[in-house]
């Protein structure tokens, strides 16, 4: 599927305008800065799209204000009693500088210890916790694959793990191939089983309609409020730049 993508103004709000050869108009908001986003048909010109954002304004400006007033974690230092979250809990990072292997672990007391070598710069030690959390989802996200293929009569025939700066879980149907982003090892289990759920209910409807939303309420009544679990956990810090 190609798509074209430019910028229009509504009202003094920029909103990314994607066209792409989907039936119906959608239009989303994301963190963390609360950028508007319109995925429309290809036959849908920008007046249509200005009005349905004009339309929908109101509640556009409502979920800004909770992605302005949602907690954000400040830049990460690496440096010991630094908060950092693993499955919606908050860690103090315990540096030990040391000869041997490089490692992370989750420790009593709350606390996620790393051991590294001495003089490891905070760049380095970043990237080994970001690979920690990659491989706390890759034993994470098989069982909750296999709990819920049987379930939704579907077949995931690979997924991926990596960072994305607009979604937390994308799915390509033809391929059967499933990607989750990695800051889901910082959130609620029960909101990475959400995204799970959410991507392979793609595999049943593609498109973000009526037919969706109702697989979603048959299989996983309670989405709703891990959805907005998820959106209320705090923000890594970054610049989202799509």
């Amino acid at each position: 599927m190609t798509t074209k993508t430019h910028w229009i103004d509504v009202s003094g709000l920029p909103v990314e305008v994607v066209r792409k050869d989907i039936k119906n108009l959608h239009l989303g908001v994301y963190p963390p800065d609360g950028r508007v986003r319109v995925a429309a048909p290809r036959a849908v010109g920008d007046d249509a799209v200005r009005l349905a954002v004009i339309r929908k304004l109101a509640w556009i400006r409502r979920q800004q204000a909770k992605f302005e007033a949602q907690q954000r974690q400040s830049t990460r230092e690496m440096v010991n009693g630094e908060s950092h979250f693993f499955l919606g809990r908050r860690y103090r990072l315990r540096v030990t500088e040391e000869k041997g292997p490089y490692s992370v672990k989750v420790s009593s007391g709350g606390y996620i210890d790393m051991h590294v070598r001495r003089g490891t710069c905070p760049d380095r030690r970043r990237l080994l916790l970001q690979e920690w959390y990659r491989e706390q989802l890759r034993e994470l996200i098989p069982p909750l694959i296999e709990k819920w293929e049987p379930v939704l009569d579907v077949h995931v025939a690979s997924w991926g793990i990596k960072r994305m700066k607009t979604k937390w879980g994308s799915c390509n149907v033809t391929a059967g191939r499933i990607w989750l982003n990695l800051e889901l090892a910082k959130k609620p289990v029960e909101c990475l089983e959400y995204v799970v759920v959410h991507e392979m209910a793609h595999l049943l409807e593609r498109h973000h309609n009526g037919r969706f939303i109702a697989f979603l309420d048959d299989y996983l009544p309670q989405w709703r409020t891990y959805r907005d679990e998820l959106n209320a956990a705090p923000l890594a810090h970054e610049c989202w730049d799509r």
